[in-house]
């Protein structure tokens, strides 16, 4: 049995891509790992069901024989680990490529989400003007430093990795903010991830769900 991911049933970004089981999706089409799609609604997604596979009702998460994980940096380290293609031979490289995992998740997106909350929550708010430059530059000074080390490389490490993955999904939420046009060479990061083929495939999938949605 091919293992299941669930993902949201009405997508919320009307299928842009910016969902977290994008990830996962993208990670299992990478290794050319079958899979099955669980469509959960905002409500079962709190309901004990789910939040026995997700502890904070979240999605997405991973089920497979008797394993079930939830957060998408594990479950694609999960996937990385078990099949050829997202991590290197190499124990150091490899180890690297796990690192940028973390980078991706922990130094850059904090800041980006920070930013796209206020881009979407607080518009309406007495304080929103002076606060969005202040969080815009937060995103600057951590987009400046990835710069810096990319250069002219196609890729954090070497070859695309794991890394490359969890790092192209979390940039790609700055996508409406014009703060990639800044940094041409991420701006080219980005793109050559979302021309692998791979990342075509989990893309059109989560796509397809959101247009059979707004069908129904």
């Amino acid at each position: 049995m091919p293992p299941t991911i669930t993902a949201f049933e009405r997508s919320p970004d009307r299928g842009k891509g910016q969902a977290r089981d994008m990830r996962v999706r993208w990670a299992l089409e990478e290794v050319g790992q079958p899979y099955d799609i669980r469509l959960v609604s905002f409500e079962a997604m709190k309901a004990p069901a789910h939040r026995a596979l997700h502890p904070f009702g979240q999605i997405p998460t991973f089920e497979d024989g008797d394993l079930a994980l939830f957060e998408s940096g594990a479950i694609v380290l999960h996937i990385a680990e078990r099949h050829a293609g997202l991590l290197p031979t190499d124990a150091n490289a490899r180890s690297r490529a796990i690192a940028w995992m973390f980078a991706a998740l922990n130094t850059l997106e904090p800041p980006i989400v920070e930013l796209g909350m206020a881009m979407l929550f607080e518009r309406d708010k007495s304080w929103y003007a002076d606060r969005l430059p202040m969080l815009r530059e937060r995103v600057r000074i951590r987009l400046g430093e990835l710069s810096r080390h990319l250069g002219n490389a196609d890729w954090l490490d070497g070859a695309f990795s794991a890394g490359d993955l969890m790092m192209v999904t979390v940039l790609r939420r700055l996508n409406t903010s014009g703060l990639l046009d800044e940094y041409p060479d991420i701006a080219a990061y980005v793109a050559r991830g979302e021309a692998r083929p791979a990342f075509r495939r989990a893309f059109d999938a989560q796509l397809a769900v959101f247009q059979a949605a707004s069908r129904s």
